[in-house]
């Protein structure tokens, strides 16, 4: 049974977290329950894993995006220009927002499927011109680069509200957008096109699988996705800057990789990102309510991922060795 645990692309990300919460308790002194109240990894973790979700997907499937760093400000700055500095009604700002993040992931994918240059420069190139795109954009507008918004009620509610005073409405969407993402992934054809795709991408178009059009689209869910996390924190926070956003590109992708998923694709689970996103949110939150100084923080990450790594390949590995095993007793 506990083989059976181990083949799962999810087991590395549980056992991190219990590694983690273990590390935290023995050394730090932390209280679990207090750690369990607090909104902050909570929130941290709800705003990641939105976006690590999409990235997890695309690195299942053999590439790579992180113009997410410069979508999260653009969503931000659109949603703020067009319903804030011109007025127009919220939900204007916020299909604005949604369709820049349409518009760069189809040419983030558009590049990829038919030029020869891996995503990884592709959208690297796409992070470098969103960011100069919104920062001009936000200055020949506005003439700043902090732009406010007044959301109305409405558009706070469902987007920018605090339950409780300090659990941010986003949470929601990460839980539902996670049991959507899981249901596509491991319960339909799609998602045996994804791994179908990051395994042997020759193989998957010879089979029939759509690949330039499934490839396309996971970019368009991932830039989306970025854009809609910096919508809803341009309607919480009644503001949005132009600045922010690259520390997602490092924090999705170390939340992806603690999750079991494999950067040579093929591999992973949105479960596991999911455990994984909670985990790289206790380590880099949780350690505040330890008593752990804060500089040892970056370390704590740093071998957490070169564990994760290990284990994810370790743990791939599992079922492989298993048949050759049962191909010798049988031979």
């Amino acid at each position: 049974m506990f083989n059976a645990f181990l083949r799962r692309p999810s087991s590395a990300a549980i056992l991190s977290l219990i590694g983690v919460l273990a590390f935290y308790m023995i050394f730090g002194g932390v209280d679990l329950f207090k750690l369990a109240k607090a909104a902050s990894w909570v929130n941290f973790a709800a705003n990641l894993g939105i976006v690590a979700i999409p990235v997890g997907l695309l690195m299942i499937a053999g590439e790579m995006d992180i113009s997410i760093g410069a979508m999260i400000p653009a969503g931000s700055i659109t949603t703020a220009i067009l319903s804030g500095y011109y007025g127009l009604p919220i939900w204007v700002g916020m299909a604005g927002a949604l369709a820049l993040g349409v518009m760069v992931g189809t040419v983030n994918g558009l590049l990829t499927v038919r030029t020869t240059v891996p995503s990884l420069i592709v959208t690297l190139g796409t992070l470098v011109g969103m960011q100069g795109i919104v920062l001009a954009a936000a200055v020949l507008l506005t003439g700043n680069a902090s732009v406010s918004l007044a959301a109305p009620d409405w558009a706070k509610f469902v987007f920018g509200q605090l339950i409780g005073g300090s659990h941010q409405v986003i949470i929601l969407w990460w839980l539902g957008l996670t049991l959507v993402f899981a249901f596509v992934l491991h319960m339909t054809r799609y998602g045996n096109w994804i791994f179908a795709l990051g395994g042997d991408k020759v193989s998957a178009r010879n089979a029939g699988i759509p690949t330039a059009r499934l490839t396309i689209t996971l970019f368009i869910l991932s830039a989306t996705a970025a854009s809609f996390v910096g919508m809803c924190q341009a309607i919480q926070f009644n503001s949005a800057q132009v600045s922010g956003g690259m520390g997602y590109i490092f924090n999705a992708i170390c939340c992806v990789v603690v999750g079991g998923v494999i950067l040579t694709g093929g591999f992973g689970s949105v479960i596991g990102i999911f455990m994984g996103t909670i985990t790289f949110a206790i380590v880099s939150q949780g350690i505040y309510f330890t008593q752990i100084d804060r500089n040892w923080s970056n370390l704590i990450i740093g071998a957490m991922l070169l564990i994760a790594v290990a284990m994810n390949e370790s743990f791939r590995k599992l079922p492989l060795s298993q048949v050759r095993r049962k191909a010798k007793k049988e031979a």
